[in-house]
């Protein structure tokens, strides 16, 4: 006995219904342009506190600096990249030519702790690390005896 799944998840037995070939032809296609889907995600971010600052994690492999925009307004820092890839043949007879393109936009409400005329950022093993220090006043000083007058 031979069991087949439907897209509507219920099995039927292959002697009552035979898969149509629009059913073969749709479900190939569209498992194929799902899973490209799928791929196509935001950059995970970890956060970090230190007395200095704070440090901002993105994971972005596959990326180059060239591909970053980060820009601050209103106390708000953004984090966009885009990348585009394209295949170009120098056949005319191809059955398939594909464009691939990528982008994520990711914004995050800076602390008034932070200095934003200080902050940096660098892109380092797929990775981009963004120092926001904290400006002066923020920053924890180190204990000091007052004199008794």
């Amino acid at each position: 006995m031979t069991l087949i799944k439907f897209k509507n998840g219920s099995p039927l037995l292959a002697g009552n219904r035979m898969p149509y070939f629009n059913d073969i032809f749709n479900d190939f296609f569209e498992d194929a342009v799902n899973s490209e889907l799928r791929k196509t995600s935001v950059p995970q971010v970890n956060i970090s506190e230190t007395e200095e600052g704070y440090q901002l994690e993105m994971a972005a492999p596959g990326l180059t600096k060239e591909d970053f925009k980060i820009k601050i307004e209103n106390e708000v820092l953004t984090v966009s990249g885009e990348r585009k890839a394209e295949s170009n043949e120098k056949n005319d007879k191809y059955t398939r030519k594909e464009f691939s393109y990528n982008s994520f936009m990711r914004s995050f409400t800076l602390p008034e702790l932070v200095d934003t005329e200080k902050i940096k950022a660098r892109y380092e093993n797929g990775i981009m690390i963004v120092e926001l220090p904290k400006k002066e006043e923020a920053k924890p000083k180190s204990p000091r005896e007052i004199k008794i007058v």
